[in-house]
């Protein structure tokens, strides 16, 4: 396993060792909010554990982004000696609306 080289949790940045459709909340959060960075296949202590079905979830994520929420947001796939990881990236939000979910995430 590797450490990766990245900053602390905050509010802005939470690190997930695997997907679930309940982090949804989380990017909805960094949407009404100042904008924020989800890693998913990074544990809490920051040892990156990589991702089995990487390029599935480049695809599924986005997709559920969309349809659940309603905006766009970044996923990138990173690579850090050997293991892959997916970092979803949302920017200050585009307007001063919140923005609710469109279905509550399953």
């Amino acid at each position: 396993m590797f450490k990766a080289f990245i900053m602390e949790e905050n509010q802005n940045i939470d690190y997930k060792r695997i997907w679930k459709d309940e982090y949804l909340q989380w990017i909805c959060g960094f949407a009404n909010a100042q904008g924020g960075k989800l890693f998913i296949g990074i544990d809490d202590d920051k040892t990156i554990v990589g991702l089995k079905n990487v390029n599935h979830l480049l695809e599924d994520i986005p997709n559920k982004i969309v349809s659940t929420l309603g905006i766009v947001c970044d996923v990138n796939l990173h690579e850090q000696n050997g293991p892959e990881y997916v970092r979803n990236i949302l920017g200050n939000p585009p307007s001063t609306h919140q923005v609710p979910p469109k279905h509550p995430p399953s």
